[in-house]
């Protein structure tokens, strides 16, 4: 675990950069995660027959492992609980049957949508690493936020969409959020780059 607003500090500092008081600086979801020491190896991981079983009929994504391999999915049952996972599983297949996707997530929940595996482009060690979502990403965002004295969300992005998954302060328009990082700047792979700043103008 590690103190991710003192590493924050620092890359600002560092950048010589200057926040405003209307700046909101945007933090990827999987960087806070890994400073609470919600990431584990996946050999570390007693996977169920449930999640062995029920990852097998997860969508894969070219932009993300997400609970597609029985490791994540097992997090995903851990994070959330059996019956909810069983439910959201009913749910989403009945979804499917009718042509609409994605209700798996909507009963399961964001914990389980922030989700994700190992994948090769990612930094070592955490290429072997499966990851849970913040612990509490409205909690984690208004850290940030009285850390360094401007409104703050926290983002789970990839190359498909970006979700606002925490936020400092209510009135912060999660849309309007979403809609400037849809080219998702802080990049999929290797960039090192878990903070940015919005500066509307």
């Amino acid at each position: 675990q590690s103190d991710y607003l003192e590493i924050y500090k620092k890359a600002l500092v560092t950048a010589s950069f200057q926040l405003e008081k209307d700046d909101i600086v945007f933090a990827g979801e999987k960087a806070i995660a890994i400073a609470e020491g919600r990431a584990w190896h996946k050999k570390d991981i007693k996977v169920s027959f449930l999640a062995r079983f029920l990852s097998q009929f997860v969508t894969k994504s070219p932009y993300g492992i997400g609970i597609a391999i029985p490791e994540t999915f097992q997090l995903a049952v851990q994070e959330v609980g059996i019956p909810r996972i069983i439910l959201a599983a009913l749910v989403g297949i009945l979804g499917k049957l009718i042509g609409i996707k994605g209700l798996f997530y909507v009963v399961a929940g964001k914990q389980v949508a922030m989700i994700d595996g190992p994948v090769d482009y990612a930094i070592p060690p955490y290429n072997e690493y499966c990851s849970l979502g913040p612990r509490k990403p409205d909690v984690s965002a208004k850290k940030i936020s009285k850390e360094l004295k401007v409104k703050s969300v926290i983002v789970d992005a990839n190359d498909l969409g970006v979700n606002v998954v925490g936020k400092s302060h209510q009135e912060i328009d999660e849309k309007l959020v979403e809609r400037i990082l849809e080219d998702n700047p802080l990049g999929q792979t290797n960039e090192q780059t878990p903070l940015g700043v919005i500066r509307l103008m």
